[in-house]
């Protein structure tokens, strides 16, 4: 019978109930050599991201004073160092040439979108890359099968295809932030395009009428 005279007598887990908790620098070692190219890739996706997070801030684009004294045909201050204001001035110094505006109109836009093209990149590569460092892994792990025996060492062989798969886990972590990140500065960049046409055929018709009023 068991005694339950200590009720509270400390419990002893066996190790082998224990969770398996893969630690972070082993993670990173499962992926072997090509965490120096997923770490690039890491790196150069976050500085796009908060780079042209931070360029593309309204304020910097289309400030909301500048917008609402356009629309209500205001005397505009081109110094501002905003997008649009930039083609303000550039309107105001190529007076009638309505295609350089639309020209510089989209040269802007363009800029715009400037290291965006490689968020699309990383998010390809990414898994990939990953992807090619379980396989390496992978291979590791099964050429370490004791020849005599034709069998692996359970726990050893376990061990390692779990780092194997870390490799994977990193591409999809950088691919899937890269995706969707890339995505919302696509879009901001495509909205920020939309109100720039309307704009811009505000500014060109208020040029326009100005060139005329000075023929006259």
């Amino acid at each position: 019978m068991r005694d339950f005279g200590e009720p509270f007598a400390l419990v002893r887990v066996p190790h082998t109930q224990m969770p398996m908790y893969i630690a972070l620098i082993d993670v990173f070692a499962g992926a072997d050599i090509l965490i120096y190219p997923l770490g690039l890739c890491s790196f150069v996706m976050v500085f796009i991201l908060c780079e042209r997070s931070y360029a593309l801030r309204r304020s910097a684009i289309m400030p909301p004073e500048l917008v609402e004294a356009i629309v209500d045909g205001q005397e505009v201050d081109d110094s501002d160092r905003s997008v649009l204001a930039r083609i303000v001035a550039f309107s105001r110094r190529h007076e009638g040439d309505e295609d350089a505006v639309k020209a510089f109109a989209r040269l802007e836009l363009n800029r715009m979108e400037r290291g965006l093209p490689y968020l699309d990149i990383i998010y390809a590569a990414a898994p990939l890359i990953g992807l090619t460092g379980t396989v390496w892994s992978l291979l590791k792990v099964f050429s370490s099968i004791s020849g005599e025996t034709g069998l692996p060492d359970p726990v050893a062989f376990t061990s390692g295809v779990a780092l194997a798969l870390s490799a994977t886990l990193l591409g999809l972590t950088i691919a899937i932030p890269a995706l969707v990140g890339g995505g919302y500065l696509q879009r901001r960049v495509e909205n920020y395009g939309a109100q720039l046409d309307v704009i811009l055929e505000r500014i060109l018709g208020a040029a326009a009428a100005e060139h005329e009023s000075k023929r006259k």
